[in-house]
């Protein structure tokens, strides 16, 4: 393999295919692309992350640019991926590309792709750029123009524009406290910057690259550490943020875990209920079920969609959606910017807490209260291919019949195999970022979870 896009744009092992050589394909790719669209003039910008390399990777991205005719913004310190979207849709450039690899072990490192709109550039910009790479020629000599790159502070654009967009002071006044586990990754230096030192605890909020020896993902078994030190300082609430800081997982007053299903649902009912506003709901196809009540609820139209959060991205731009999001902690509210955003998602959720006055534990309760107690997992299955495949053939085109006990009353093969059952739905489905089968189960006991991903685990 020399370069392959997947979900989001490419993303490679580090000195295996993520080389310089691949980085060259994929860089002069784009800058075909970006030269044939209208606003190509006015540039495009780069941005990069906290890994091994990224910095390295941006500048000779930048370089490759620039020999092409381009003209590049050059983030100058590692910026968050919602900080590089929001600086492509404001100063309305060609595009813009982050060298990240989100949450993806420390050994990747990838090349996200964003659009003039500031979000992930549509699946058929990412064909017609995997288009070009057969066109480009590997003896390229890049002899850049130093003329055409200028350094910019993105990081600090982006916190400029969250001052203007957040009710900070109401925040401030409400004097909630704040853990925030930057996972060592790029959105850290942002909260503090928000607020006075005594309202927020950093944790792994320095440059790591090789994040600690775990996934810089918000998920419940990367941060155990995290929640002991959570309970230690005494905080009122946690926001978690994955490598590139556009995923987000939280913790309420207790220590307990809330995912992105619960966080996208209050957030629904909050821009619903109480701040009145109306639109379509876009989500994945492993995002809650309590999404479809809600939107039933309130007569609201929800599209459901493949994953991917580009699939989320591209309809913010075509309908009048009120909030997209994704499983994996991906929640992007179109007001603020069609685009994922850890930072911004934890800061709506404390301007929420505060208006209300209420922990995140009860705002949660709430949910309970009127839709019914729901729970999540996702397994992450390490397999060889050909178990890998034993589990595919077995949950494709709607064989299963039982789901550990519970018989099926529902499948749909939208993106991957998702079989629906008596209070609660498992999907199969193969990652598109890593070598990995992931196995998702939402339902009304944490026992039945526990026995579907037990049940799915031994297909193979």
């Amino acid at each position: 393999m020399q370069v392959k896009f997947g979900t989001d744009g490419w993303r490679a092992i580090i000195a295996k295919d993520y080389t310089f050589d691949n980085l060259k394909l994929a860089a002069l790719a784009s800058a075909r692309y970006f030269l044939e669209q209208q606003d190509h003039a006015k540039g495009v910008c780069i941005g990069y992350d906290t890994r091994f390399m990224s910095k390295e990777f941006a500048e000779y991205t930048a370089e490759v640019f620039s020999s092409q005719g381009l003209r590049v913004f050059l983030s100058n310190s590692f910026a968050s991926t919602p900080a590089v979207s929001l600086f492509t849709k404001s100063k309305q450039l060609a595009g813009g590309i982050v060298i990240t690899a989100s949450h993806n072990p420390a050994i990747y490192n990838g090349f996200k792709v964003k659009a003039t709109y500031g979000g992930p550039a549509h699946p058929e910009v990412i064909a017609e750029i995997e288009k070009n790479l057969p066109l480009v020629d590997p003896g390229t000599v890049i002899t850049p123009d130093r003329k055409l790159i200028e350094e910019v502070d993105m990081k600090g654009f982006y916190v400029s524009y969250l001052k203007s967009h957040v009710d900070l002071e109401l925040i401030r006044e409400s004097r909630i406290t704040i853990a925030h586990n930057a996972m060592y990754g790029a959105g850290q230096d942002i909260i503090t910057q928000l607020f006075d030192e005594s309202m927020v605890s950093c944790y792994h909020c320095s440059v790591n690259p090789g994040f600690g020896g775990i996934n810089p993902e918000p998920i419940p078994q990367y941060i155990e550490e995290f929640v002991e030190f959570f309970r230690e300082v005494e905080t009122d609430v946690a926001i978690i943020n994955d490598g590139d800081a556009d995923r987000i997982g939280m913790l309420d007053e207790n220590g307990d875990f809330v995912d992105s299903h619960k966080l996208f649902a209050i957030i629904l009912k909050d821009l619903v209920e109480n701040r009145n506003m109306r639109g379509e709901v876009a989500k994945t196809f492993a995002l809650t079920e309590i999404v479809d009540k809600i939107c039933r609820k309130h007569g609201l139209v929800m599209h459901e969609l493949p994953i991917g959060f580009k699939h989320v991205s591209k309809l913010m731009t075509t309908n009048d959606i009120l909030i997209g999001g994704e499983e994996s902690g991906g929640i992007g509210i179109t007001s603020f910017l069609p685009e994922r955003d850890g930072v911004y998602t934890g800061l709506f959720v404390l301007e929420m807490m505060a208006r209300r006055q209420k922990t995140l534990s009860q705002l949660v309760g709430e949910l309970y209260e009127e839709y019914g107690f729901f729970c999540f997992n996702r397994l992450d299955l390490h397999v060889s291919d050909e178990k890998k495949q034993a589990i595919i053939e077995k949950a494709s085109q709607g064989r299963l019949k039982n789901i550990a006990g519970y018989d099926v009353v529902r499948f749909n093969d939208l993106d991957g195999y998702k079989y629906s059952f008596e209070g609660g739905w498992m999907l199969v489905r193969p990652s598109g970022t890593e070598p990995v089968l992931r196995i998702y189960c939402e339902a009304d006991s944490w026992e039945k979870v526990r026995k579907v991903l037990n049940f799915a685990a031994g297909l193979a």
